[in-house]
């Protein structure tokens, strides 16, 4: 059995070389490009990304990769987001004052964390929901998180089917301790499209248990 065909997105943001070399490592083959013909008809699309909302959103609408996920997700085609590549799917960020559209997949903002320290750096535990199939086996694990910003809230209902898909499945995770902990969205799972605000990549074996869950579904 050929190995699914993953393309990690190539586009100027995103710890492209390590989301490459984990996902050769879950049994995926693997392409690091910008073409946009690959991006569209591989089996799977990794959407990696760090730095400023708007930066990343900038760099995606230049290389096209705003109408690449589009497509995809129209077509039920699997993508994953990776930190700031699934901040980008909620339908804006607010950073330092400026307000910038996201790709609009998911109603909702990314903002400043509200905790005592940010960035919100090192490992952490997540709270998944019942039927995960993202984090089946390491929903106890630990997750290596480094970010300022994040989605604080999850505006589309999460325990009905709305109809033509299943309600999205919403990973939580807490930055901070006691009154200034501050609950944020740590993964989402909704049909072809997942995404998550730890880096897989660098979680070690809970990392990659994860990423070969979701090649596996390719």
């Amino acid at each position: 059995m050929t190995a699914p065909l993953v393309c990690v997105f190539d586009y100027g943001f995103g710890n492209v070389r390590s989301a490459t070399r984990a996902l050769e490592h879950v049994g995926a083959r693997v392409v690091l490009t910008s073409d946009r013909t690959v991006a569209e008809n591989a089996d799977g699309l990794v959407v990696p990304g760090v730095g400023a909302f708007e930066a990343v959103m900038n760099g995606l609408r230049q290389a096209r990769g705003d109408q690449v996920v589009g497509r995809r997700l129209a077509g039920g085609r699997p993508v994953l987001g990776i930190c700031v590549g699934m901040q980008v799917m909620f339908e804006r960020g607010v950073e330092h004052g400026t307000e910038t559209a996201g790709l609009d997949q998911w109603p909702g903002v990314v903002e400043l964390l509200q905790t005592s320290v940010v960035p919100n750096m090192g490992w952490a535990t997540v709270e998944p929901p019942a039927h995960t199939s993202l984090f089946q086996g390491v929903e106890s694990e630990r997750f290596y998180f480094v970010h300022s910003y994040g989605a604080r809230a999850f505006p589309l209902g999460t325990t009905e089917d709305t109809g033509r898909f299943a309600s999205p499945l919403v990973t939580w995770s807490t930055a901070g301790a006691g009154d200034r902990a501050d609950r944020f969205v740590a993964a989402v799972e909704n049909g072809p499209l997942c995404a998550t605000q730890f880096h897989p990549e660098k979680s070690g074996e809970a990392g990659l248990h994860l990423l070969r869950n979701w090649v596996a579904t390719l």
